[in-house]
């Protein structure tokens, strides 16, 4: 299978380790996926109106990352009809080579036909709600957001957080290990975003953690 991929650099590093090594992977700069069977654009919800870019690839499956913006969202903002076969998925860094792939879509046909492709990929599907935030980081950023909350008030350090996380919970990561590996910007941004669609208070943003994505931010 030919399959082209749009994204940073980490998160495409992370793709091709989850992919059989029997299937050709293609960077693709310049929006020409021609030839392509299968199409992953890992930083889709990064942008505004880049389903412009996918929505003519008919019959194509496109995968893209949909944790900061809802699929229905998107395809309502295109004026035209969205050809390709449209999969979001949870392309956050460290969320992508799992055992267990978090994906959604909008249309039944498109759910068939990625199941068929998941079975070529070797993945194992894991089908989500259409929503803001998805599954699986809403309720890891909501920790990363206590954790803040913990570190503001004074109870612990962040090592000690990290520590008692890891030890009480088996998680892969402390919550300070995963901010900074799935970066502060993303958590930041899934939260506001939440907070944003349901105007629910559990997801305000920590000010320390707001504070920590504005330093970062500004040193970029």
């Amino acid at each position: 299978m030919k399959i082209a991929v749009t994204g940073t650099p980490n998160r495409i590093a992370e793709l091709r380790k989850k992919l059989p090594s029997k299937h050709e992977l293609i960077e693709v700069k310049n929006k020409n996926f021609k030839g392509a069977d299968l199409v992953f654009d890992l930083n889709f919800d990064d942008f505004d109106n880049r389903i412009e870019d996918y929505a003519y690839l008919k019959g194509i499956p496109v995968v893209v990352c949909a944790v900061k913006r809802q699929l229905e969202q998107e395809i309502a903002h295109y004026a035209s009809v969205v050809e390709c076969h449209l999969i979001g998925m949870n392309a956050l860094p460290t969320f992508i080579d799992r055992e267990l792939t978090e994906v959604c879509c909008c249309r039944e046909e498109d759910k068939e036909l990625f199941n068929r492709v998941a079975t070529e990929l070797e993945w194992k599907p894991e089908w989500v709600k259409s929503r803001v935030g998805m599954v699986t980081p809403r309720i890891i950023f909501m920790i990363i957001n206590e954790a803040f909350y913990t570190l503001q008030e004074g109870t612990a350090t962040k090592e000690d957080i990290d520590t008692g996380m890891k030890l009480g919970t088996a998680y892969p990561f402390g919550p300070f290990e995963w901010c900074e590996k799935v970066g502060v910007k993303n958590v930041y941004e899934v939260l506001s975003a939440l907070r944003a669609d349901t105007g629910d208070e559990r997801y305000k943003v920590c000010p320390e953690l707001k504070t920590a994505y504005y330093r970062t931010s500004s040193s970029m």
